[in-house]
């Protein structure tokens, strides 16, 4: 059960993290990552890997944007 809500909470992050991908909306990642670690969390609690994975993965994309844009844009 925590692992489908991991991946319900990393579905829901990522679908925050795709728009910031654009230009000038890379901001949005900063209210992305709280909600990422969350689901990393309840993930790691989880019996299973793949909801914690898959937010690890999101998690990467919004850190790349991040590290991309100079931590704001």
């Amino acid at each position: 059960m925590l692992n489908l809500l991991a991946y319900l909470i990393g579905l829901v992050s990522l679908v925050i993290v795709i728009p910031a991908q654009l230009p000038l909306l890379g901001a949005i990642n900063w209210i992305a990552l709280p909600i990422i670690a969350l689901g990393v969390i309840i993930g790691a609690l989880s019996s299973k890997d793949g909801g914690r994975n898959f937010c690890l993965v999101v998690l990467l994309i919004a850190a790349v944007r991040l590290m991309l844009g100079g931590g704001l844009f």
